[in-house]
């Protein structure tokens, strides 16, 4: 090895990676040995970061040295053996030494070595499993509309994927099961190229469905990677008549409307009445039928055919106009009824006043008569008001009664 700008130390541990290499490859493990080095598997996202961590329990002060896969040195102790700017010290104690690779690349896969320069020279491994990243998924095949009753099938690609993604198709919320997921490697390359097909037979409930292929992978989240495809189906109509109101009434302006209910929406409409002709006041202005003036003679059944080019549905509705005095005079009993409820209670709110009122002045006249007793046979006013007040006529006869 030469690395003709590294300072003697890096010369000094160039050789002696090149004196310990058999024994280094050897990858001696010594039980319940304080001074055999411990390492981790790793596993990485391409781009990603990782930290490469070697432990030993105890020190006899000799040096802790990470490799790569080729066997170069990265680190001896603190000092830099590589220059590979992506490769950086984390930490090195007399126990440990740990270094970070940044923007890891494919290459950067392999198996990692840790050795500590004691005689004879313990290592430990550690593999790095670098994952590469999906890319977003694509989805093909749906170009234009497709008639109700047909086929469509959809293509969902990933690329970029290491181990290879798994495809995960979805109707709304709904999980669906595609085709089996077909991995190709990519030549000179350690990633692969996935993808997966759904079929699905369309009915008009697929209409403005929304498909989605999901991306399953250990480098990303659930749900971090998906594509939508919004799926337009043509179907023929399924006419219906909607009143402007329930209650049509004779004198009054009214309309029907023809929907119906199809994708496209329907370019023509032929309004009829069942059993004889639309009336006179009555216009058929698209998808309305339009009543200037409603008659108990427009009574009838009515029928709108709707068509889209695709198919036509007939729709009907029975109108019956109501009349508008017997509704007012419904309307009526309706108010007496109420009325009659209201005087009922209003006539035993009175009732109970009236009571109420007689209790309390029984109570307090009988107060007042015990009050004033020996007063009534006074000849005068102030006889009377001695006599109440106590005077010596009847005083000792003077009671107070509480009833």
């Amino acid at each position: 090895m030469a690395f003709p700008s590294a300072p003697s130390a890096v010369w000094s541990v160039s050789l002696l990676t090149v004196l310990f290499a058999a024994a280094v490859h050897s990858n001696i493990v010594y039980d319940d040995d304080p001074l055999q080095p411990v390492t981790s598997d790793e596993t990485v996202s391409v781009g990603g970061t990782v930290t490469l961590t070697c432990r030993v329990a105890e020190s006899d002060n000799s040096s802790l040295q990470w490799s790569n896969t080729a066997q170069q040195t990265l680190y001896f102790g603190e000092k830099r053996a590589l220059r590979d700017n992506r490769i950086q010290l984390h930490r090195s104690t007399s126990t440990e030494l740990s270094i970070m690779i940044g923007e890891v690349q494919m290459s950067d896969e392999g198996e990692y070595t840790c050795s500590i320069f004691t005689m004879p020279v313990r290592t430990a491994r550690a593999m790095v499993t670098v994952l590469g990243v999906p890319g977003n998924p694509q989805i093909s095949g749906f170009e234009n509309a497709v008639p109700e009753g047909g086929k469509v099938t959809l293509t969902c690609t990933s690329t970029g994927s290491k181990p290879p993604a798994s495809l995960i198709w979805y109707r709304g919320d709904q999980e669906v099961e595609g085709r089996p997921n077909d991995a190709e490697q990519v030549p000179d390359d350690l990633t692969y190229n996935v993808s997966s097909e759904l079929t699905l037979d369309v009915s008009r409930d697929d209409d403005k469905a929304l498909i989605t292929c999901a991306v399953d992978h250990p480098s990303l989240a659930p749900g971090d990677k998906r594509s939508e495809q919004a799926l337009r189906v043509l179907y023929a109509p399924n006419a219906e008549i909607q009143p402007e109101s329930d209650l049509p009434r004779e004198g009054e302006k009214f309309y029907l409307k023809c929907v119906g209910n199809s994708n496209p929406e329907p370019a023509s409409f032929i309004w009829e009445k069942k059993d004889g002709e639309l009336p006179s006041l009555a216009k058929a202005d698209g998808a309305l039928l339009q009543f200037e003036m409603l008659n108990k003679s427009d009574n009838g059944v009515y029928l709108c055919q709707a068509d889209n080019g695709i198919g036509n549905s007939q729709g009907e509705y029975t109108l019956l106009v109501q009349d508008p005095t017997a509704m007012l005079t419904s309307s009526g009993v309706d108010h007496a009824v109420i009325g009659g409820v209201v005087a009922v209670i209003v006539f035993i709110l009175l009732c109970l006043l009236i009571v109420l009122g007689r209790y309390l002045i029984r109570h307090k006249g009988t107060y007042l008569t015990h009050e004033a007793k020996g007063s009534d046979d006074a000849p005068d006013a102030d006889t009377a008001i001695i006599n109440a007040e106590g005077g010596t006529s009847g005083a000792e006869d003077k009671k107070e009664y509480f009833i």
